[in-house]
């Protein structure tokens, strides 16, 4: 593309890939519905299952006057308790393997196809006004737009800070940029539109709903274990 281009600050790279995990994740979950609720299902049950074995080792240990210590090491040597964590986690992984790969697959597509395309930007991307370059500021084509995503691995994997190095002057690549010699970058200075920044700014109470939401089962669970294993 010719004209005058900007570097893509760091929170708008952020919102376009929200917005692009979150059409993805919807598709995803469309398309597996039936797997994610068998699936939920089945961890609810190895759940119930984990906290029935921790409650009726308690109530031995309770019964036999142990300690808390002697507690702790009764459920590390009990193989009740043992088989029902390995139960939890095979059930877990069934879950989620399904999910993360098809939503690895189809983001691999998605942003390969998109910014390797003509439009050089994702949807989200191309909502904010952002689009991909490579270092000589042309189009990156599908390849590079395919490396640059799956370096992103890396940035994840090094706990974030590959994606921080998008802040650092001049160029702000992140790492997968420098190593796909690709660059994010817009025309104009724009401001994120309020939609997208309420998007934003309702991420982090989502994430504590869905944590109060997992503590609320794990409670509920655990609640009807100590009934059933100490009834009144």
């Amino acid at each position: 593309m010719s004209g005058e281009v900007m570097p893509a600050p760091l929170t708008h790279r952020y919102a376009a890939w929200s917005l692009d995990a979150a059409a993805i994740a919807l598709v995803v979950a469309a398309a597996l519905h039936r797997h994610l609720a068998a699936g939920l299902d089945a961890c609810s049950r190895a759940l119930d299952g984990l906290t029935r074995a921790m409650a009726g080792t308690m109530q031995a240990a309770l019964d036999a006057g142990a300690s808390p210590m002697a507690l702790a090491q009764s459920w590390l040597g009990d193989p009740a308790l043992h088989g029902a964590v390995v139960a939890l986690a095979a059930a877990l992984t069934q879950l989620l393997v399904l999910p993360t790969l098809a939503f690895a697959l189809l983001s691999l597509a998605w942003f390969a196809g998109f910014e390797g395309g003509r439009w050089q930007a994702t949807p989200g991307k191309r909502l904010l006004g952002l689009h991909v370059i490579d270092d000589d500021g042309l189009p990156p084509g599908l390849l590079r737009a395919g490396l640059r995503h799956a370096a992103g691995l890396l940035s994840w994997l090094s706990l974030n800070l590959g994606h921080a190095l998008a802040a650092l002057p001049p160029r702000h690549q992140a790492l997968h940029d420098r190593i796909a010699g690709t660059r994010v970058v817009r025309r104009e200075a724009r401001a994120l539109p309020g939609p997208v920044r309420l998007w934003l700014a309702l991420q982090l109470p989502a994430a504590f709903l869905l944590l109060a939401l997992l503590m609320r089962a794990v409670d509920r669970s655990l609640t009807l274990a100590l009934d059933a294993t100490w009834p009144l």
